[in-house]
């Protein structure tokens, strides 16, 4: 498995899905061509495809291993979700339990779950199918939810989302039953894991959005989740693909947590980023650089 160890923090990657393309009109309707092909060295081929102009994606979830509890960052789409209106994620059947289970966790063995947003594909193995029920995947966990999102994506609540439809069955497959399970904690503000993991608000992806802070010893990383979907937006801060809520607030939200991981020499690591999966940057004027990659294979 892919593992790195930050101070006294192990973190290991598990994959859902590979890599895999999506059009870029499609995640970045507002960003030109020409901005990819101007940094075509270094993004392709890991995290765009110049011929078929498709920006990759990995579906996974970072496992995290702190004050001898086991954390699970985000959950990944799930498998046998019913998705109308996004069929990329519809009906899945992958290996992520047993790939899970190769990374040494039975979902018993689950402490902690963090969803950094509530969108479709961070939450979906929060669930598993029990004949005609969805139920808790991890049952000795405490998944910890931002309010925010909670409140947001609640369709009882009737909000109007710049989602929609895409978002059609998540909450009530995928958040209610753990919910109703008894196994939620709604954070507001921030909330403390331990010594060493701290999570923060980071809205404008969606109003809940937030990341996981890890100090340990000398070492700091920040897991951002949807902050950003690819390295472009290191050296493009302001650009924003078609998923955010609110882009004026996830463009100040990206700007001041990337300057926070570039001051600290924090390692960034996104929810879906292919390739080496994170990185540490540094400050290139009012932009950002990476100045390496990750261990991650």
């Amino acid at each position: 498995m892919d593992t790195i160890t930050l101070g006294d923090v192990e973190i290991t990657r598990v994959v859902e899905q590979p890599p895999a393309g999506l059009p870029r009109e499609f995640v970045f309707p507002d960003v030109p061509r020409r901005d990819w092909e101007a940094n075509a060295t270094w993004l392709a081929p890991d995290h765009w495809r110049p011929e078929q102009d498709e920006v990759l994606a990995v579906m996974q979830t970072w496992l995290v291993r702190s004050g001898g509890r086991t954390i699970l960052v985000d959950t990944g789409v799930g498998n046998g979700k019913e998705r109308p209106y996004m069929p990329f994620f519809a009906h899945l059947d992958t290996d992520f339990l047993h790939n899970l289970a190769r990374a040494g966790v039975q979902p018993e063995d689950v402490d902690v779950v963090v969803n950094t947003h509530l969108h479709g594909d961070h939450v979906g193995w929060n669930t598993r199918l029990d004949g005609s029920a969805w139920v808790p995947t991890f049952p000795n966990a405490r998944y910890l939810l931002a309010r925010a999102d909670f409140d947001y994506w609640n369709p009882l609540n009737e909000h109007r989302t710049r989602s929609g439809r895409k978002m059609q069955n998540v909450f009530e497959d995928s958040v209610a039953p753990v919910h109703e399970a008894g196994l939620v904690t709604l954070w507001e503000d921030s909330y403390v894991l331990d010594d060493a993991l701290r999570i923060d608000p980071a809205p404008g992806h969606t109003p809940g959005s937030s990341v996981l802070t890890l100090t340990s010893g000398t070492d700091r990383a920040v897991f951002v989740g949807d902050l950003l979907h690819s390295p472009l937006q290191f050296v493009s801060p302001d650009r924003c693909p078609s998923f955010d809520e609110d882009e004026a607030a996830a463009t100040a939200t990206r700007r001041r947590v990337l300057g926070w991981a570039a001051d600290h020499n924090a390692l960034v690591l996104p929810a879906h980023l292919a390739g080496s999966g994170a990185a540490e940057i540094r400050r290139d004027g009012d932009r950002f650089a990476v100045e390496e990659w990750a261990a991650f294979a």
